[in-house]
């Protein structure tokens, strides 16, 4: 997300941390490219406005321009304006507090996503929460709308309202708020109707289901490729219905950001989750300061480690620890860290929430390595008996051959595979030689893990960071 956005930032940022010392104009000039940038993003005219004037005012100042690192103040200057204008700091979450049943009515145009969404957040609150939910459809004009929430009930294993055909949406409003209280549900979730633009029509029945359910949140789903089309229909609604917040739907595709970067400012509405995937796990909370991190390529650690947490079993972590500290790491200890990474989002966005990466991100799709890759490494694994991947010294040339018919690939890549799992396991027996896994932490204050790690190889063509993947870029796609 923000692709395009980043890597014209990023450039504009280069050329002020390379100088060592900045003038007025030189900053006006920077502030002159941010400005074109966030226009070419699709960010609203008075949100460019007011964020170039209040960056440019903090950064011409004396205890800016006279620092020892003036470049790295103004990308600071701009990261703090940027987490301000996504919505600042003190971002309020979902209110789930409430007396129960919690109702959160979910609003917004037809296509924008909001069955799935609905869905999504369902799914969010069960296991985020701990609540329980009910959901319920009242979407009557859409074909198979409500058919359509019943089946992803059962995919994110929250309950969904019986249907019953021909009952209008305020009758199944009151019928569900009802149902959540003989069941002691938590959080009730209402997915309304949809138009393809709005009406009066609509805005009525919103508001006729809104005076029976109550709700304590009303959320709009939008379609962060819809640009500015999208903040148009925020506004739309906001003027109708009292709003709490806007869900962003297809981040993920989002690479210029125009509708994250001005919603708040041009609605004066939070944007509380973005859909970052298709999956019914591709829901993440909004946070501000985190997102302007990604934008000037900072990173987003703190998602990533969240991200891993939700993905890595805790059994599986702690018996790839044990393996470790005794040096052992086969291919099925690869095979497990590369679906993994699957999991994760894949080497992309991996790298893209890794501070410094972004070049990385850049010279990985130029040397056509991509997330087929990890699959085509697992399929090679896949294609080996369980006596080869637990000790690969067996795989000899005529097995080689047979595992590449196997999994589609040639001998090669079957090399470069094995030489990884080398590579990898001589880091591990290196780490244990080290003192083990608490001996890791020191190497961190001393030129890095690559510095202690040299058995790692250049990696990814060379990519910083990337070192524990070598060989990829000259797999065969």
């Amino acid at each position: 997300m923000f692709d395009s956005l980043s890597d014209r930032l990023g450039g504009v940022f280069d050329r002020l941390r390379g100088r060592g010392a900045l003038s007025e104009q030189d900053v006006r000039d920077a502030m002159r490219e941010v400005r074109v940038a966030l226009l070419e993003a699709d960010v609203a005219l008075p949100v460019v406005r007011r964020f170039i004037y209040n960056v440019t005012e903090k950064a011409i100042g004396q205890e800016v321009l006279r620092s020892v690192t003036p470049g790295q103040q103004v990308v600071k200057i701009v990261s703090d304006e940027l987490t301000e204008m996504l919505g600042g700091d003190d971002q309020p979450g979902l209110t789930l507090d409430a007396r129960p049943p919690v109702v959160i009515m979910m609003v917004g145009l037809q296509g924008s996503g909001k069955t799935t969404t609905t869905a999504k957040l369902a799914r969010f609150i069960r296991e985020k929460h701990g609540k329980k939910a009910l959901m319920a459809s009242l979407d009557v004009n859409r074909p198979a709308a409500q058919e359509q929430l019943a089946v992803l009930g059962t995919q994110v294993d929250v309950a969904t309202l019986p249907i019953i055909v021909g009952q209008q949406p305020v009758d199944i409003a009151r019928r569900a708020v009802e149902s959540a209280r003989l069941q002691a549900v938590d959080v009730l979730l209402l997915d309304t109707a949809g138009r393809l633009h709005v009406d009066d029509a609509l805005m009525a029945e919103m508001k006729a289901v809104a005076a029976i359910a109550q709700p304590v949140e009303t959320l709009l789903v939008v379609d962060s490729l819809t640009g500015q089309d999208a903040v148009n229909v925020a506004q739309s609604f906001a003027g109708e219905v009292d709003l709490t917040g806007v869900v962003l739907t297809r981040m993920d595709g989002d690479a210029r950001g125009g509708a994250a970067l001005s919603m708040r400012h041009v609605t004066g509405k939070p944007i509380k989750f973005a859909g970052t995937g298709e999956k019914l796990d591709a829901l993440e909370a909004f946070n501000p300061s985190r997102v302007a991190g990604r934008i000037l390529g900072m990173g987003d650690v703190v998602s990533l480690v969240e991200r891993a947490a939700s993905v890595v079993k805790e059994e599986e972590a702690e018996a790839l620890a044990k393996r470790m500290a005794k040096g052992q790491f086969d291919l099925n200890d690869l095979r497990t860290q590369l679906r993994q990474m699957t999991q994760m989002g894949g080497l992309g966005m991996l790298a893209g929430m890794l501070p410094g990466m972004k070049k990385a991100k850049a010279a990985m799709a130029e040397s056509g390595v991509d997330d087929r890759l990890l699959l085509r490494m697992d399929a090679i694994i896949g294609s080996m008996t369980p006596a080869e991947r637990a000790r690969p010294e067996l795989l000899n040339a005529k097995r080689k051959r047979r595992v590449a018919a196997g999994s589609g690939t040639d001998v090669q890549d079957v090399n470069r595979l094995l030489k990884m799992h080398q590579e990898m396991s001589r880091a591990m027996k290196q780490i244990r030689k080290m003192g083990g896994l608490k001996g890791l932490g020191a190497l961190f204050g001393k030129g890095g893990m690559g510095a202690a790690m040299p058995g790692l190889g250049p990696g990814l063509g060379g990519l910083p960071g990337a070192g524990s993947l070598p060989g990829l870029p000259g797999m065969k796609k």
